[in-house]
Formats: C-alpha cells, structure tokens, sequence
C-alpha cells in the first residue's frame, strides 16, 4: 500500500489515495471506459481523500444514475469517480493516469483484470482485450 497524489491537468482537482496496485488494476469496455480510455485502480472511501477542488468538479450521470462520473469543469479531466456496485460495494475508482507520482515501472507492473461491461457479463473478461 502506497499514498499518491494526483491532479486533474490543470491543478484545480487535487487528491492522494491509498493504492496497492499489486492487488491490481482494471480496464472495462463499457460505453464510457471505452471513449475515455479510463484505467483506475479501485479503492475504499476510507483511502481516498480529495485536498482540494470539490467545487470545480462536475458529475456526468448516465443509465442507473449511480455512478458518480466526475471531472474538472475547466480542463475536463475525469481524475476519479465514484460508485457502488454488488463486487466491491462503495468505491472510488482512482484514474491512474492522474496520478502525479507514480512511476512508469509501477504502472508496468499493476496486474489488469479486464471486465466485459459492454455486454453487462462483469465476471467473464471480453474477448479481445489488446485494445483497452
């Protein structure tokens, strides 16, 4: 387990998680992963913690209005979400490619699980997955 810090581009979001990307990573192809090329780690409210820019976030809702889709009304930037679901219950799923300090070697090696959310089949991966 190590504490990041992250930003959305302009520096307006600014946040620090405890992530253990050994315990891995994951890629989804569902609608809005797919055109966002989102790649988060998941991780507890408890361990997420945003410093600063509450109120320059917007939130995107779509389909069950679960989903917290937030980013930087001034650079756009989906920095983190946050949501629920039956697997991991209340989650922050934390965009690693915000992530300030980590490394490339350490995103090199974060395990991937792949989720098939395209076809609502979230414990089966997708057939091809080369491409997320």
């Amino acid at each position: 387990m190590k504490t990041y810090h992250g930003s959305c581009h302009c520096g307006a979001v600014r946040f620090e998680a405890d992530i253990d990307l050994g315990a891995g990573t994951i890629k989804c192809n569902c609608s809005i992963c797919w055109k966002m090329r989102f790649w988060p780690a998941i991780v507890q409210p408890a361990a997420f913690r945003l410093l600063s820019g509450a109120a320059e976030l917007s939130n995107y809702l779509f389909l069950t209005k679960t989903d917290q889709h937030l980013f930087c009304k001034h650079c756009g930037v989906h920095a983190f979400g946050i949501g629920r679901s039956p697997r991991w219950g209340e989650f922050y799923a934390v965009n690693l490619s915000c992530l300030d300090d980590v490394t490339a070697e350490e995103l090199a090696n974060a395990p991937i699980t792949y989720l098939d959310g395209k076809n609502d089949n979230w414990d089966t991966p997708p057939a091809q997955v080369f491409h997320l």
